[in-house]
């Protein structure tokens, strides 16, 4: 019997299909903002980062031992490393210490220019070669996003902008050879192996950085904490590892222009952060902007 994939693969393309699993993937991690701003109310950002690296890799562990996938070439070896170090350390580690300072609707907002690095990322490490129509589209898309956080921080960028910047550089390289290895591994295997490689040095961190009062601490914390570990660290790249493989790094990526209003709109619901009409104007326009990079040009290597 064939898989669900296999099925839709059949009635959609195989684009398509990418598409709408990035989408899913980009949904998930649309909340990892919020639940970290969340999160950093009370855990020390150091111990969020490994904490959740450490969870996940021992999830990713018991997986590892019961699917038993084939062991990565040396070569996929490196890039894994090299994937460890930006979307299980780089990312997270970034993008917590930046919410101790900025609200998560702002980091939403500057993380929308992650799709157009991600694209750029592909272009200059991978084999994907977007016509210059799509480089128009996605720069587009970018100048959107970043003129309403620009409009938004009344002309200027938040302190936690630099480290914002510095997690979108770590997220475009980590997704660009995250997609690339998913092109022979299933997406699921390339970021477990890549939590389980974080584990020497994600377990004793957690340990070193854990809080003395850490029974103090409220359920929604222990709940946004869990999100990220679960959901954001791992789950997430389920979908958004075999969307990026099977739809190619740089049309995927695009889909990511959704994430900073997603993440708004879950801001406003759980960080009872403001989110004004100007936002949702703007994602119309962003919406656009998506559709019409779908249908440009992107050469693709075999």
């Amino acid at each position: 019997m064939r898989s669900i994939t296999d099925k839709l693969s059949a009635a959609l393309s195989r684009e398509t299909v990418g598409l709408w699993l990035g989408l899913l993937g980009v949904a998930i991690f649309a909340a990892t903002l919020p639940f970290t701003r969340l999160a950093v109310e009370e855990l020390d950002a150091g111990f969020l980062t490994a904490g959740r690296a450490a969870g996940a890799g021992i999830l990713a562990a018991m997986v590892l031992l019961v699917v038993r996938p084939r062991m990565p070439s040396k070569t996929d070896f490196w890039k894994l490393l090299l994937i460890s170090a930006c979307v299980v350390a780089g990312f997270p580690a970034f993008t917590a210490v930046a919410m101790t300072s900025v609200d998560a609707s702002h980091g939403g907002v500057v993380l929308g220019v992650l799709p157009l690095a991600t694209a750029a990322a592909g272009a200059l490490l991978g084999k994907e070669r977007p016509s210059l129509p799509f480089w128009l589209a996605a720069v587009a898309g970018a100048a959107v996003v970043t003129a309403f956080a620009l409009f938004r921080g009344n002309g200027g960028f938040e302190a936690g902008d630099l480290l914002l910047a510095a997690a979108v550089v770590s997220a475009a390289v980590g997704y660009t050879y995250s997609g690339q290895l998913a092109r022979t591994m299933p997406g699921w295997v390339v970021i477990s192996w890549a939590l389980v490689l974080a584990l020497p040095i994600s377990v004793p961190v957690t340990a070193l950085r854990w809080p003395d009062n850490i029974g103090s601490f409220q359920p929604q914390t222990w709940f946004a904490f869990a999100y990220v570990t679960i959901m954001s660290q791992y789950v997430g790249f389920f979908a958004w590892n075999a969307g990026l493989a099977m739809g190619g790094v740089a049309r995927v990526s695009q889909v990511q222009l959704l994430q900073s209003f997603l993440t708004l709109a879950i801001a406003a619901t759980l960080n009872f952060e403001r989110v004004g009409w100007d936002t949702w104007a703007t994602a119309i326009i962003v919406v656009l902007i998506v559709l019409v990079g779908r249908r440009l040009m992107v050469r693709r290597s075999a």
